[in-house]
């Protein structure tokens, strides 16, 4: 007997996710689009403290939030970042600084997928909801749910402003150091969305795109700034048509291509080893690319690269969407699907650090859980037929192909 469970109406988060893929201090050489290679070296025993100490910060309710409470906007305003991050400080032409610059770029994403998806749905539209923290930040969260195509498709962008524990720079600092800094300020703006379609041919999209910086202490002047770029773009469907996957994996290479030609392959394997549901011994979907802590290049280039990424996504998914959502389909591939998607909400609420961050630090629930298809089913021992279209999914999720050359 198939049960189906009902999930209310959620939204997109885009708070920082941690790798399960370590990166190791090291010096690495890469090459930008500029034709300049730029050599940095890396500490990420900084990086991984924060992260570590940023989900106990407040594992306790008893705990004061890290994140200041949301409040409601009647309108959009035309930057969610303090009026003192406009600029950069150290910019002599007076150019928009980094965080001003992918605010605006993840702006400009969310509308361009959003109009996309209404466009395919042909009479759906999202609902919008705007909100912001009053020591800054903010946010645009969008959901079209019941459409003729979708059955939930969420689009969210955010800015926030936070404290991190000084914790995360005693792990930087040197030996038998007396410095006791105080709270660390961060700030971390994303865009992050979930498109499930109704169709159990059609495959569903998730994708995030997202900038981390840290400030020095106000009680230590001197301590390193740290920033870092994350995110990915990752294709789940029920049904395997090799031209779709082959389609979308193509497009991610071309525009990591673009900037790297190790790009692909390694944030490729980074993909399919961070969505790994590990209790079933699967992947969640036929992955993408993925990224984290990545800081190992100019920050021009990055800033450049993950704007490649997210203008990638309509281009890489629409066509696929198009060519089957309209595809006829019988109770047993409806059933199939909602399975699929019972894998999918496994892995977000048992695995995925976004999440995790999120519900730890009192950040916007209805953000955090919107990955959650609005329906999902659990059978008993299911096991497809050796041979099936069903098992040729499964025998792809735990073992990962290599789609493009």
């Amino acid at each position: 007997m198939l049960t189906t469970t009902t999930f209310p109406i959620t939204y997109p988060a885009t708070f920082p996710s941690s790798s399960t893929t370590s990166i190791t201090s090291a010096t690495t050489t890469c090459s930008s689009t500029l034709g300049r290679t730029t050599t940095r070296t890396l500490t990420t025993t900084l990086r991984t403290a924060t992260r570590t100490n940023l989900l106990r910060l407040h594992a306790s309710q008893s705990s004061s939030p890290m994140i200041e409470k949301e409040r409601p906007e009647t309108n959009r305003p035309l930057t969610f970042l303090r009026e003192s991050d406009g600029q950069s400080p150290a910019s002599d032409s007076g150019n928009n600084s980094v965080r001003a610059r992918f605010e605006a770029m993840i702006r400009e994403a969310q509308d361009t997928v959003c109009a996309a998806i209404e466009a395919v749905d042909g009479g759906g539209k999202f609902k919008e909801d705007v909100w912001s923290r009053p020591g800054g930040g903010g946010g645009i969260s969008r959901v079209l749910q019941d459409g003729a195509v979708w059955e939930k498709a969420g689009v969210n962008v955010s800015v926030v402003y936070g404290l991190m524990p000084p914790e995360a720079y005693r792990a930087a600092k040197p030996a038998g150091s007396e410095e006791k800094p105080g709270p660390v300020p961060f700030f971390a703006a994303g865009i992050s969305s979930v498109l499930h379609p109704k169709n159990p041919f059609a495959p569903t999209l998730h994708f995030n795109y997202r900038y981390f910086e840290t400030d020095a202490p106000k009680d230590t002047p001197g301590a390193p700034r740290q920033w870092w770029f994350g995110g990915g773009t990752d294709l789940t469907p029920a049904y395997i048509f090799e031209e779709d996957v082959q389609h979308f994996h193509s497009v991610q290479k071309g525009a990591c291509d673009k900037f790297d030609s190790s790009f692909y392959p390694r944030f490729k394997k980074w993909c399919d080893d961070y969505f790994y549901i590990k209790h079933r011994g699967e992947r969640r979907g036929l992955g993408g690319i993925f990224f984290d802590d990545l800081n190992d290049c100019d920050q021009e280039m990055l800033l450049s690269f993950a704007t490649e990424c997210a203008n990638s996504v309509v281009p890489a998914y629409i066509p696929i969407i198009e060519k089957r959502k309209d595809l006829p389909f019988t109770d047993q591939h409806k059933a199939w699907q909602q399975l699929r998607r019972g894998r999918y909400v496994e892995f977000n609420l048992v695995y995925d650090r976004g999440t995790t961050f999120g519900l730890k630090t009192g950040g916007r629930i209805e953000s955090i859980l919107v990955s959650l298809p609005l329906t999902a089913r659990w059978e008993y021992d299911h096991k497809p037929e050796e041979g099936s279209e069903e098992w040729k999914l499964l025998d792809a999720c735990i073992n990962p192909r290599e789609w493009v050359q």
